[in-house]
């Protein structure tokens, strides 16, 4: 083999790409990012993008997932536990309430034992639970009675298990599994859902003080601390454009990935990651405020995430509208109030909002006025304290990462079997085909979020053909 500069290079340094970089500069090898940004980050970055002192999550705002993953457990991250998880309001001025403890939540809800029963196993079994679910499901399936635990409950769509649970609880979940952006009257919708709400009472839904930005922060300081190397503002249009190294992980989706080096792979790799779908888009606005939102429901004021949408049935419709092409007239809306806990992100008695909902990949529709108007229904008044706003269209993000394709910030649709199996089906779903290529970005498994963990799975793989 010819001399290498560098034992992996890593393209793209979102939480994923930084995982994989750092996981592989701790086991002693030499690593490169390339960054075509000019700073780090990926999903997680942290910009000024109304006005000065107001800080907004450019894209990840809350991390249920990532305070108990292992790849960033071990990380330098103060994180911010809201009083409350989250909420979802009613247009009646009543709640829905998710709080740390399971039985907090089944006593703010008041709604009989359903959520105890859905959820109860996951959460007192979840570090295996996590084990089981937090990775490919083919390469040495951990943990397989957790396994088969979550894949019964996963197995049924969103529409079917509300029925098990009270009008409270029943939107709660719904909620928290759109979080997903894909139909949830489709078979395998739950998964997300009961991720997430497991997530929430193991270890919580909080936000990184200073915004996301400080968990690129945190990857950064602790790769370089081990040897490796970042460059930022280094765009890669072709494999051949980078040093000679043994390895190549790819934080991108496997579209980019065939643009970059696509003539290295064989032909039925290529065919398949062609195939691979793409998922909904987003339409997201930050906002600065002169003050703190009014909620109706007093319990939303003291959340850190807060989900729009009314009853089981409209939020059911609004994302099977997104689903199927079409655009609702009352979208779910998804909302993080994270100055109300952290005072870093806005200048004194000031806040942020943070706001999004599910488009059709690509739309070019103005969703402000149909998020405005979700906003208005639980905080009457609320406009009056807007000072300035910053709207991001789906393919304002795409411009923002070249990840999120037509909008798609969980890069490849999290529908049916690619929940599952992404962005094929394959033993090691990280292994691109060809020798020394890897994917590690949100295409691969578990998928989107800030956990890292499909670049530390991806660094696992890669480790086996260095020697870890």
């Amino acid at each position: 083999m010819p001399s290498v500069e560098y034992d992996a290079v890593v393209v793209g340094s979102g939480p994923n790409g930084l995982a994989a970089a750092r996981t592989i500069a701790r086991a002693g090898h030499s690593v490169l990012v390339v960054e075509a940004a000019d700073t780090p980050g990926g999903g997680t970055r942290t910009k000024e993008l109304t006005l000065p002192g107001f800080r907004h999550d450019v894209c990840s705002a809350i991390h249920p997932i990532g305070v108990t993953s292992p790849a960033l457990v071990d990380l330098d991250i103060d994180w911010v536990h809201p009083d409350l998880s989250l909420v979802h309001p009613f247009d009646d001025g009543t709640a829905a309430e998710l709080h740390r403890t399971l039985d907090d939540t089944v006593a703010a809800n008041d709604e009989g034992d359903g959520w105890r029963r859905l959820l109860g196993s996951l959460v007192e079994h979840w570090p295996e639970t996590a084990g089981a679910i937090m990775g490919p499901p083919i390469l040495g399936p951990r943990h397989p009675i957790s396994l088969l635990r979550f894949g019964l409950r996963a197995l049924p769509p969103v529409s079917t298990v509300t029925r098990m649970l009270g009008p409270k609880a029943g939107a709660l979940f719904v909620g928290t599994a759109a979080h997903a952006n894909t139909s949830l009257r489709r078979p395998l919708s739950s998964a997300a859902g009961l991720a997430l709400a497991a997530a929430g009472h193991a270890g919580g839904w909080p936000l990184a003080r200073g915004g996301s930005q400080s968990i690129a922060d945190a990857l950064v300081a602790d790769l370089e601390a081990h040897g490796g190397t970042i460059e930022c503002g280094r765009p890669v249009t072709s494999i051949d454009e980078l040093p000679r190294s043994r390895a190549v992980l790819f934080d991108t989706t496997p579209w980019q990935l065939l643009d970059i080096a696509g003539h290295r792979l064989p032909a039925v790799r290529q065919w398949r990651y062609r195939r691979f779908r793409r998922g909904n888009g987003s339409f997201k606005i930050d906002y600065a405020l002169d003050g703190p939102v009014p909620w109706t429901a007093d319990a939303a004021r003291r959340a850190g995430t807060v989900h729009l949408g009314g009853a089981v049935p409209d939020l059911l419709d609004a994302e099977d509208d997104v689903s199927n092409g079409r655009i609702p007239e009352r979208p779910f809306v998804l909302v993080a109030q994270q100055s109300v806990f952290d005072d870093s992100r806005a200048p004194e008695g000031k806040h942020t909002l943070w706001v999004y909902c599910h488009v059709p990949n690509g739309s070019t529709v103005d969703m402000t006025e149909r998020i405005e108007r979700q906003i208005d229904r639980f905080a009457p008044g609320w406009r009056d304290l807007v000072l300035a706003r910053h709207v991001t269209p789906p393919m304002g993000l795409e411009a923002y990462n070249a990840n999120y394709v037509g909008g798609d910030i969980a890069a490849g649709a999290p529908d049916l079997l690619q929940v599952l199996f992404r962005p094929v089906i394959a033993v090691d779903p990280y292994r691109a085909g060809a020798e020394g290529i890897y994917l590690c970005s949100a295409s691969t498994p578990p998928g989107g979020g800030v956990h890292g963990l499909c670049g530390w799975w991806a660094a696992q793989s890669a480790l086996k053909q260095l020697g870890a």
